[in-house]
């Protein structure tokens, strides 16, 4: 770093989280490339506090690469637009790589920088499209793009939609996007394609390059508190997701973790992107648009209290396979687990209502409370034999205590059936295909006895 730099030191770039006797999966990437992306366009020349824009970005972009000489750890690269062709020619290609990636191109960048002369447009997203190219393949380094620029795109481009594609295919990370001297309304234009910092002046500007590189290089822990009832971090034991916000797609999977005192531990993260972090509990709490301060430890709190609920029941194996019983808020059409009978599982606590299918379906409706565990115990099942020697067409009824009957299932056809029904009163409605008329249909009423078994033989005209 030169001695006349007037840059924060940069904080040492470690991200590796192996600890002693155990092996760190997720990992951040050592080594760093950075692209810086500027805006060459004529209007670049703009007068700003007793210089240009052009003048300005010269200078502190200067400063800032002859900055990061001494850290071996990361690489540079500069890109230009609007700078090759005058504004009356609209040439919306006028963008060039004029510094491709490589170590100690300091004076390249540098000496690059003093040669441009602003005059073009403004081809924002085919700059962004051209820029993919400007990244070597390889996965050991983290791609950044830092965009400086006094205007909005000008040949009709989507820069936004370029940039949440090419962020998808992890072609680079969320970009910095730095605006000269702009309008204020331009921010919600510039946050669809990275983190828009609005430098009105130039000490402004200078401050938003440390911060670009505070969150680009230096050290970010968090830690997440899973609250209880009593907002008290207790809850543990629970996958937390950090989600890239703008990709969705997931960029850290953490099985939360409390030490033997009770505290959460912490984990390096990259404070680059902008996050959705959600507690994969059931349902899942999401706290959305997280941004991490860099090169500090951060706290993430979600409140969790949870409770646990079971189904018990005997002979459930005579349904075939193992019970499922529907779970949802109460209220609400959607189902938000599936759960067998005779398994123990935590929810959050509220009002539910269950949905077990059993034959017929059994419905309840329930609360789960802070470190409860609710057990309901339901009848075991008997067995339902149907014998028939003739083809014919069947319908099965449940009979309730006020007499009126509930639609149940209809008969396949096939000579012999054997299903698991539970404890009650039932009807079977069934006519073969050889008798002579509606009027030959045949009612018999029965009753399952817990564990029982009914045999009823059907037989033709």
């Amino acid at each position: 770093m030169s001695a006349k730099t007037p840059w924060l030191v940069i904080l040492a770039f470690c991200f590796s989280l192996i600890s002693e006797g155990q092996q760190q999966y997720q990992t951040i990437p050592e080594k760093t490339r950075i692209l810086f992306l500027l805006d060459g366009s004529g209007s670049m020349l703009g007068q700003w506090e007793g210089t240009t824009r052009m003048g300005a970005a010269k200078r502190l972009l200067s400063e800032l690469v002859d900055s990061l000489r001494t850290d071996s750890r990361v690489e540079l690269a500069l890109r230009v637009y609007g700078h090759q062709y005058h504004r009356r020619l609209q040439n919306c290609k006028d963008t060039k790589l004029e510094v491709a990636f490589a170590k100690n191109n300091h004076d390249n960048i540098i000496g690059k920088l003093k040669s441009i002369t602003p005059q073009g447009t403004t081809p924002i997203s085919y700059s962004l499209q051209e820029l993919q190219k400007d990244f070597p393949n390889d996965r050991s380094f983290r791609n950044i793009v830092i965009i400086i620029t006094d205007g909005l795109e000008s040949c009709d481009g989507d820069p936004c939609e370029v940039s949440k594609s090419l962020q998808a295919k992890q072609i680079f990370l969320r970009p910095f996007v730095i605006g000269l001297g702009m309008n204020k309304s331009f921010d919600e234009q510039f946050n669809c394609l990275g983190r828009f910092f609005d430098a009105s002046n130039i000490q402004a500007f200078h401050q938003v390059l440390n911060t670009t590189l505070q969150q680009t290089l230096d050290r970010t822990t968090v830690s997440v508190e899973l609250l209880n009832q009593q907002n008290e971090p207790r809850e543990t034991n629970v996958n937390v997701s950090f989600i890239n916000s703008v990709t969705g797609q997931s960029a850290f999977e953490f099985v939360h973790f409390r030490d033997s005192r009770g505290r959460p531990d912490s984990v390096v993260v990259d404070a680059v992107m902008l996050y959705d972090i959600v507690a994969n509990t059931i349902p899942p709490v999401v706290k959305r648009n997280v941004l991490l301060k860099g090169g500090q430890h951060n706290i993430i709190t979600l409140k969790t209290p949870q409770g646990s609920l079971r189904i018990n029941q005997r002979n459930s194996s005579e349904y075939g396979g193992p019970v499922q019983m529907l779970l949802r808020r109460s209220g609400e059409q959607s189902v938000i687990n599936v759960q067998r009978v005779n398994e123990t599982i935590k929810y959050l606590t509220g009002n539910y209502e269950i949905e077990i299918l059993t034959l017929p379906r059994i419905k309840r409706k329930l609360q789960i409370t802070p470190n409860q565990l609710i057990e309901l115990d339901i009848p075991a099942p008997g067995v339902l034999n149907i014998n028939t020697n003739v083809p014919g067409h069947g319908t099965l009824f449940a009979l309730n205590s006020s007499g009126t009957q509930q639609w149940l299932r209809n008969l396949t056809g096939a000579t012999r059936e054997t299903m698991g029904i539970q404890p009650g009163n039932y009807k079977l409605v069934f006519r073969a295909d050889d008798a002579k008329g509606s009027k030959f249909t045949k009612i018999y009423n029965f009753e399952i006895a817990p564990g029982g078994t009914k045999n009823i033989n059907l037989f033709g005209k």
